[in-house]
């Protein structure tokens, strides 16, 4: 691998950040990386950090991987006032920063879309910017997705647009959209930059679910 942060954000709130971001912290536990799952920020349950925590065997506590939490099920942003608290972009920075001296690869997982507030005055692109990290665009393949994740490489700035790596979460059903979303997607943005996540089996834990084709999808997506 020749990057050692990934930034996963999505074309919006449920895309399958979590999912994406779980089966990649427990891949690369398994090839033997020293990896670290963060998901900095989070409103609502913490459902998703706890889906981090199990990926990782425990190699970080509930508050290590989530240290801003916040009740009301609302953006970050809104549910952080509500609670009369403030996150401030200069904080989550040094969190992450710290926890990069640890491990060889950091996964950092936003909330919610690329431009949804996190908190005073930041959002996801910032963090992205910030830390210099690959931008990984999570997208549920269905009609319309293509629009929402061009949208999402324009507001990207140009360093991190260049480095963007695209997932496509499959659908229960495959459709004519589903197979030709990817297909016209590498075509805009170019070969190489465009995966797709096959479709996961039911269960509680997504992050046990590599097959050999989820494998190849991460394989492609961590550059090996």
């Amino acid at each position: 691998m020749s990057a050692s942060l990934f930034f996963v954000t999505g074309t919006d709130t449920r895309a399958g950040k979590t999912v994406l971001t779980a089966l990649l912290a427990r891949y690369l536990r398994e090839r033997g990386v020293a990896v670290a799952a963060l998901k900095p920020i989070c409103s609502g349950d913490r459902d998703d950090a706890r889906a981090l925590r199990s990926a990782l065997d425990g190699a970080l506590t509930l508050d290590q991987i989530n240290p801003w939490h916040f009740r009301a099920p609302l953006a970050p942003l809104l549910a952080a006032r509500r609670e009369r608290r403030r996150v401030r972009l200069a904080d989550v920075l040094a969190h992450v920063r710290r926890t990069q001296r640890h491990f060889n690869v950091v996964l950092v997982e936003g909330a919610g879309g690329l431009l949804s507030p996190l908190g005073e005055n930041f959002n996801s692109r910032d963090l992205i910017l910030a830390l210099r990290a690959v931008p990984v665009v999570v997208c549920p393949n269905r009609l319309g997705v293509v629009n929402h994740a061009l949208l999402t490489v324009e507001a990207l700035p140009q360093e991190a647009a260049r480095r963007v790596q695209i997932v496509f979460m499959s659908p229960r059903r495959p459709s004519s959209v589903s197979r030709t979303n990817p297909r016209l997607l590498s075509e805009i943005l170019g070969n190489g930059r465009v995966q797709v996540l096959p479709r996961l089996a039911a269960t509680r834990s997504p992050a046990r679910v590599l097959t050999r084709a989820v494998r190849r999808t991460l394989d492609a997506l961590v550059g090996g």
